[in-house]
């Protein structure tokens, strides 16, 4: 009998727990703003023609905004957000590049 309750209350806590990651994981708010940034300032570098200027960070700022779709896809969140700031940063980089190095 007591092997029992322990289990049961063992289980108990584990519905919980389980509950609590389920409501945690829910409550994370889609990055659609910070993909949004993420995909203006992308647009922004490539008008800047970064391509030209600054090819490196360009390629850099797409290839973090492509692994924070997919992991947007995959309903990870908080890895897509903190992708998506990444590459805003890095596509803002190209642009200041990009202008700065035209307006030579």
């Amino acid at each position: 009998m007591y092997l029992t309750l322990k289990y049961v209350r063992l289980s108990n806590w584990s519905v919980v727990a389980a509950g609590l990651l389920f409501l945690v994981a829910c409550a994370t708010p889609l990055p659609v703003q910070e993909m949004s940034n993420a995909r203006q300032a992308l647009q922004a570098a490539e008008a800047a023609d970064a391509a030209h200027f600054a090819p490196q960070d360009l390629r850099r700022a797409r290839r973090l905004l492509d692994r924070a779709s997919t992991f947007l896809e995959a309903g990870e969140y908080g890895q897509a957000r903190a992708l998506a700031v990444e590459a805003r940063m890095a596509a803002w980089r190209a642009h200041e590049l990009a202008v700065n190095h035209r307006t030579r």
